[in-house]
């Protein structure tokens, strides 16, 4: 567990996804597999349970909102999502939200809809589709909370995965690219706090020849 600016950071172990809280705020609390690491880093930080009292994903995949029954039934907490992905949760689409391979099935969750330009916790919403295709992204004005669209070091979501589109993608990591982001915040592998600019460059660079 670690903590930059406002933001307290739990990395994700194995398939999971990285792990933020952002005041009330936990953004993609990962599948559920390891629950006890993520509630323990929680505490770790200074955070009881009781001071959050929402989940905002970044998309619908089952590495990053798995938790959500769990945490929805034991502690109340409202879940946020993009309208595009929470249609594959309705729909119980075990591929769209690769809950299928996590042997899984999709989860029964009482979702609410994030847009773009809503404000969370002082964070703006981002719509990035391309990864899935109610993918968002946080900023505010500074740290960039990426999910799957953008990677440290130049890399960025897969595109072949179910509502994956690869122009989508482009078209998003162009968008971010506008921003003057200080700090990258992703949804998997080591975050990022230098030379951020130049490696949304190069992400725009290799999504130009996909």
């Amino acid at each position: 567990m670690e903590k930059v600016d406002d933001i307290t950071i739990i990395l994700g172990k194995e398939r999971d996804s990285n792990t933020y809280i952002i005041g009330d705020a936990i953004i993609d609390p990962g599948s559920g597999q390891h629950m006890d690491y993520v509630i323990d880093s929680i505490k770790e930080a200074g955070i009881s349970m009781d001071d959050i009292n929402k989940i905002v994903n970044t998309h619908c995949h089952f590495d990053h909102m798995g938790a959500d029954k769990y945490l929805q039934d034991t502690y109340g907490y409202d879940i946020y999502m993009h309208p595009e992905d929470i249609k594959s949760v309705e729909q119980k689409d075990a591929d769209a939200t690769v809950a299928a391979s996590f042997g899984m099935e999709v989860p029964d969750l009482d979702i609410k809809a994030v847009n773009e330009d809503d404000v969370i916790n002082n964070y703006k919403v981002i719509h990035t589709p391309g990864h899935t295709r109610g993918g968002i992204c946080l900023f505010d004005e500074k740290n960039l909370i990426s999910g799957d669209t953008l990677f440290s070091g130049g890399n960025f979501g897969r595109i072949d995965l179910p509502t994956g589109d690869r122009t989508d993608m482009k078209k998003s990591i162009l968008k971010l690219s506008k921003l003057e982001v200080v700090q990258l915040f992703p949804g998997h592998g080591p975050y990022a706090i230098a030379a951020v600019a130049e490696q949304i460059s190069l992400s725009v660079m290799i999504a130009s020849r996909l």
